[in-house]
């Protein structure tokens, strides 16, 4: 489409069937991203992890829900988030406490319990900004806290990548290469998708691969369709409730300063790719609300957080078509295919060799984010208050590679080390003299605030 032509807010000029095609476009836009949360999380929890049926429902129903907060204004769809799998892998490493003897299956319900509180953490910040401004809590939670804390998720993970990769080199790289390929040179709605298109390349080439007998390099097959075969095309959703801990919710609640910074990054984003405003209109407290609220039903019924999507945000920069209906289309289209069993099964048979190709790319990407945060952010290092700041949040988060478990009232909670570099980091930058960062400043540096996965433009 002509990136020159005037935009389009109301979407039903076009009629029924572009509209539909529309919708279909975000749909794609979200869904390889979406749906690479729950087989990543899978991996962590040897098969016992979070269902891609459970995953798509709850993006649709909380992208949906998103949208009634915010006054059915705000053009943003609400996928999974990455930004938590740190938190996944953590909590599927826990062994004291109540944890110790547990299957994966039982560790998961309290990992979603911890993301059902880091959803109530938004309330409470919606709560502070709607109460005292943006500007007042934003000193708090600037990118020289922010920025590093993303860089120690993405790098955390990054042995999970190698160790999922190295079952079978040539598909994982099959998959790295095609994700940089679309990701660089990708035209149009191609360069929007790169993941799912390094899902499906590589998938394809798992296909032929196993056609021609080769096998992965322990001897096993590289693809299985027996639980395809037998998954029905109609089935709900496989639900189940939460449960909470401390120990799983200080592992997972403090996540949620990056995704919080995340979600005001890409509704600035999406207000500059408008022209409206809708931080003043209808309120980042609104956005805020129903951001949370949407993450901690997801977790409530086990599935991921959720988050703003800049992927779409991509797309409306792509198409000109700033209509939410058309994105309220595409949850629709993600809660269909919740309710198609055999889609998830298809999807859950796709080889661990091609995991460990994406997030290979993925777990370097969230840690290049967060360095992009600073830099765009103008964060100063010649001040020895931020390389402080920084210095210390780093290593308490890949320092303490096993936590700090400590006993209080006969209770066992462990705190990871991602937690304790969240509290240093803002007890830090609350108690030390020089903090400058003024949110609004900077509106293109405020933009990239998380773990934004959307292209920049050439």
């Amino acid at each position: 489409m002509n990136s020159q032509r005037e935009a389009i807010r109301d979407a039903r000029a076009l009629g029924l069937p572009k509209m539909l095609l529309l919708g279909l476009q975000h749909m794609f836009a979200m869904f390889g991203a979406t749906i690479l949360v729950p087989i990543l999380v899978n991996g962590y929890f040897e098969g016992e992890g979070l269902s891609v049926q459970v995953t798509l429902m709850c993006a649709g129903v909380g992208t949906l829900f998103f949208h009634l907060c915010t006054r059915l204004k705000v053009p943003a769809f609400l996928g999974s988030s990455f930004a938590f799998l740190g938190g996944f892998e953590a909590v599927a490493r826990l062994d004291t406490g109540i944890f110790a003897g547990m299957t994966m299956g039982e560790k998961l319900p309290y990992a979603c319990g911890g993301v059902v509180v880091a959803g109530a953490l938004y309330l409470v910040l919606a709560l502070l900004i709607k109460a005292i401004g943006v500007r007042k809590v934003m000193r708090f939670l600037p990118p020289v806290v922010t920025g590093p804390i993303i860089i120690c998720i993405g790098l955390s993970l990054a042995p999970t990548a190698i160790s999922n990769a190295s079952s079978n080199w040539l598909l994982a790289v099959i998959a790295l290469v095609t994700i940089i390929v679309f990701n660089i040179w990708g035209k149009g709605m191609f360069k929007i998708i790169p993941i799912l298109m390094g899902v499906i390349i590589s998938y394809a080439a798992a296909l032929i691969l196993n056609a021609a007998g080769m096998t992965n390099a322990d001897g096993s097959a590289i693809l299985s369709f027996a639980s395809v075969g037998a998954a029905s095309w109609v089935g709900l959703p496989p639900f189940e409730l939460c449960k909470f801990d401390i120990t799983a919710i200080l592992v997972m609640a403090p996540i949620a300063l990056a995704t919080m910074m995340e979600h005001i990054g890409d509704i600035s984003a999406i207000s500059a790719t408008t022209g409206e405003n809708f931080i003043e209109d209808p309120g980042l407290h609104r956005t805020l609300v129903g951001d949370g609220i949407a993450t901690s039903l997801a977790g409530l019924v086990c599935g991921p957080a959720n988050t703003t999507y800049g992927e779409n945000t991509g797309v409306l920069e792509l198409s000109r078509v700033y209509d939410p209906r058309v994105i309220r289309l595409a949850a629709v289209y993600a809660i269909i295919l919740s309710f198609v069993p055999k889609i998830s099964e298809i999807i859950a048979s796709m080889p661990s060799a091609i995991i460990g190709g994406i997030s290979f790319m993925l777990y370097g990407m969230i840690s290049a984010i967060g360095v992009r945060n600073v830099v765009e952010n103008h964060v100063d290092f010649t001040k020895s208050r931020n390389l402080i700041i920084a210095a210390v949040i780093m290593v308490c988060a890949l320092g303490f590679s096993s936590g700090l478990t400590f006993n209080v009232g006969g209770t066992d909670i462990t705190l990871t080390g991602l937690a304790i570099a969240a509290i240093a980091g803002i007890l830090l930058n609350a108690l030390l003299p020089g903090n400058d960062y003024v949110f609004g400043a900077d509106k293109a540096g405020d933009q990239s605030r998380g773990i934004d996965m959307r292209p920049t433009k050439k």
